[in-house]
């Protein structure tokens, strides 16, 4: 049971192969589902290797046995393992339980705000424009979502290049990004090891809304410039946008840049490889983490009396 668990808890460390392996070898959009989705996966299965690491160690406590109805005593093997695994997932589940309270409360409180200022905001369809001198622009997910656009960033484009960076936040909001994004936050939050694949994963995002605003304007160059010119705005600017927002001047800029101006696909090869590599790790984390559960769930009920030991 515990081995089992404990290569779900190894599984995030793979993180930094799949972000150097894979992502350079997707095209954006199935980099953006498979990553994601491999994220999902890993901090998943590390929260249930934890919990089960946790409960094991838990129902060594007579008062907690009790509890779970254990009519036979409790044991976990190897005891020079089990204990310090225990005290690990204590640890490792109070930081994650803190970092995710300390994101979800920032992030609402800056949801708040930022809707509230659209208060003070000249709107026309989707697009609310406010009167500040900073440049920012970014896509605010809500019901209905909206692309903000401050007039200094709106003052530093030229029209076509307006364009293009409206087009760019439409597909953020028409895509649901902040889906993505807060998936991948959640999972660098929960494992240090997982913040590069963040990054990988925002990298994505940016790229997808790139190509889609590529495709709605008809001018790759036109949009890397729109980029570019945005994001050097940005950055004269200072302006702050809420950390949940995704934005055209977020992520690497030069390499989006680059991606736009000069495209490759993938080779079908090298799509298929990282499609595997991001599979396997996949499959090796949900293996551990069940194998693992259902052995927990088989000793309890051992120690129920509800099945014969020689289970």
């Amino acid at each position: 049971m515990i081995a089992a668990l404990l290569v779900s808890l190894l599984m995030p460390f793979a993180a930094p192969v799949l972000v150097r392996e894979a992502a350079p070898r997707m095209r954006p959009v199935a980099a953006m589902w498979a990553l994601s989705a491999t994220a999902c996966v890993l901090v998943a299965g590390w929260l249930a290797a934890l919990g089960g690491l946790l409960l094991a160690g838990a129902l060594t406590v007579p008062a907690v046995a009790r509890l779970g109805h254990l009519i036979h005593p409790w044991n976990v093997e190897p005891a020079a393992v089990a204990y310090p695994a225990t005290a690990l997932a204590v640890g490792a589940l109070s930081v994650c339980a803190c970092a995710i309270t300390r994101s979800a409360t920032r992030r609402l409180r800056e949801y708040r705000a930022a809707h509230a200022q659209l208060r003070y905001a000249s709107s026309a369809g989707d697009l609310s424009i406010l009167d500040r001198s900073d440049a920012d622009a970014y896509a605010l997910p809500g019901n209905p979502g909206r692309v903000v656009v401050t007039s200094g960033m709106l003052r530093a484009l030229d029209g076509p290049e307006r364009e293009a960076l409206l087009a760019h936040e439409r597909a953020h909001l028409a895509g649901r990004h902040h889906y993505f994004l807060a998936a991948a936050d959640l999972g660098a939050r929960c494992h240090p090891a997982l913040r590069g694949l963040r990054d990988a994963i925002g990298l994505a995002v940016e790229r997808v809304a790139d190509e889609s605003a590529a495709s709605a304007v008809g001018d790759r160059t036109l949009t890397a410039r729109a980029i570019g010119r945005a994001a050097l705005a940005g950055n004269a600017g200072g302006a702050a946008r809420p950390s949940f927002a995704a934005g055209a001047a977020g992520g690497p800029v030069p390499q989006r840049v680059r991606a736009l101006l000069r495209p490759t696909a993938p080779r079908r090869g090298q799509t298929v490889a990282a499609a595997c590599l991001l599979l396997a790790v996949s499959a090796a984390a949900l293996a551990g983490t069940t194998d693992g559960l259902v052995s927990l769930h088989r000793k309890v009920e051992i120690a129920q009396g509800e099945a014969p030991r020689g289970d």
